[in-house]
């Protein structure tokens, strides 16, 4: 490649000698990164490795999949049928490992030299030089062996989250704020992927292992069992959203005092709508929402003495899709916020957050940060290594909740939308694909090839 190509803004690759290796690296885009790239201290540089291994990984494209292929694959489980899951995940994990470490390498040398994201480079490429190695898991043993493997990982990426979202708030100005957006949401993306492939076979090697599993039956589809592995097939939005409310109403009580006005929840419309998805990710946004909502009625202050106006959920359903709508009278988004509502780098609170995230050192994404005990919402029928994790207290404000809450809905192609009548309140339209026929959204190639 022509100094010419460097000129005209295209990214080469430079070698970095470091110990015993010699590794490619990719040079940032702009000048002033790479005075910054060229005078960075070694000290300070993480342990950057030969790439040839990962380059050969990153030219794999990683595989989709959708709720149904996972329903009606773990629906009907065999030995077979559970050492192929096995085998897949084994050979999909790195491979997507592989495209998040490359586009992490294109970053501009003093970003991902910060001490938080250069955590989470190294969990990530030691789960990759983990996962890579691993040979075909060919009996029982092999796979339980593997989900050994599988828990610990899970386990030790849950500061992913946090260590991430500090991190592109520490580098501001260094990167434009559309690109570290787009860095936030393509790995947070990919990691819920990850998860999402790693949990269900966790959840079907412990469905093949109890006592009432029978692999060898002709059918195995029980129409009474409401559990596929983490998929949930009768998911009622109604029930989700009244027990999400009760248990943010709970956090509420212990954040504000036990005497506070709190908002009622009204549910109607289709409320008999049922439809799969993963339960954990449901929870999820629809216990960041209600949370918003009600902590901007309580903190409106009109309502100390009265009884505070309702927050109401309309459901929707139609051939394809189930739509709920949540409406609150919280006076709307402040004017300063609204403008950065879906950024995570980006915001007038930058400095709150970061103190706020280092008081959160583990945190999944899941319903339980904004629940107070381990209550269950009906029908969820295991516990999942997603769920272990701090609980955060209600005054405990992160700034990354709608983002990630918009990154789980469109993870299975749905939507989230939010519009704001300053002075009023918010309505927040969260869509949701009945079918569960469409597949994972994830980028599954690095933002550039191997060079």
């Amino acid at each position: 490649m022509s100094l010419p190509a460097l000129a005209h803004g295209r990214r080469v690759a430079l070698s970095l000698s470091r110990g015993t290796h010699t590794t490619k690296l990719l040079a940032p885009r702009k000048t002033c990164h790479a005075r910054l790239f060229t005078n960075a201290s070694p000290a300070s540089a993480p342990a950057w490795r030969p790439s040839s291994v990962l380059d050969e990984w990153v030219q794999r494209e990683a595989r989709p999949i959708s709720l149904r292929q996972l329903t009606f694959f773990g629906a009907r489980l065999t030995e077979a049928r559970l050492l192929g899951s096995a085998n897949y995940v084994r050979t999909e994990l790195p491979t997507r490992l592989a495209h998040r470490l490359r586009d992490m390498q294109t970053l501009p040398y003093f970003v991902v030299t910060n001490p938080h994201i250069s955590h989470v480079y190294e969990l990530y490429y030691r789960a990759f030089e983990k996962y890579r190695r691993l040979p075909e898991i060919k009996t029982l043993e092999d796979n339980d062996r593997f989900c050994r493997v599988i828990k610990d990982t899970l386990d030790e990426h849950l500061t992913v989250i946090p260590r991430l979202a500090i991190g592109v708030l520490e580098v501001q100005g260094s990167m434009r704020p559309e690109e570290t957006d787009n860095f936030m949401t393509t790995l947070l993306r990919s990691r819920i992927s990850r998860r999402t492939i790693a949990e269900q076979h966790l959840a079907l090697t412990d469905t093949f292992h109890s006592p009432w599993h029978f692999p060898d039956a002709k059918f195995q589809m029980d129409p009474h069992n409401d559990h596929v592995g983490e998929i949930f097939l009768k998911c009622n939005a109604q029930k989700i959203v009244e027990k999400c409310g009760e248990t943010t109403k709970d956090l509420m009580r212990q954040t504000y005092g036990p005497s506070v006005p709190l908002p009622e929840i009204v549910v109607y419309g289709h409320t008999g709508a049922k439809f799969p998805y993963i339960l954990s990710h449901l929870e999820y946004i629809i216990g960041e929402l209600l949370r918003n909502s009600i902590q901007a009625v309580i903190e409106q202050g009109r309502h100390k003495t009265t009884t505070p106006p309702p927050i109401e959920v309309l459901i929707c359903e139609t051939h394809q899709h189930v739509i709920i709508r949540i409406s609150d009278q919280g006076g709307g988004v402040p004017k300063d916020v609204l403008p950065y509502l879906w950024s995570f780098s980006k915001g007038p609170r930058s400095k709150m957050r970061r103190e706020n995230l280092s008081r959160v050192p583990r945190l999944a994404a899941t319903m339980k940060e904004v629940k107070p005990s381990k209550s269950r919402v009906e029908g969820e029928h295991r516990d999942s290594s997603l769920e272990s994790l701090t609980t955060r207290p209600q005054d405990l404000r992160l700034g990354i909740g709608l983002p990630m809450s918009r990154i789980y809905a469109e993870y299975w192609a749905g939507s989230l939308e939010l519009h704001s009548l300053e002075g009023y309140g918010v309505d927040v339209f969260l869509q949701i694909p009945k079918l569960g026929n469409k597949n994972e959204k994830l980028t599954t190639r690095a933002s550039m090839d191997a060079v």
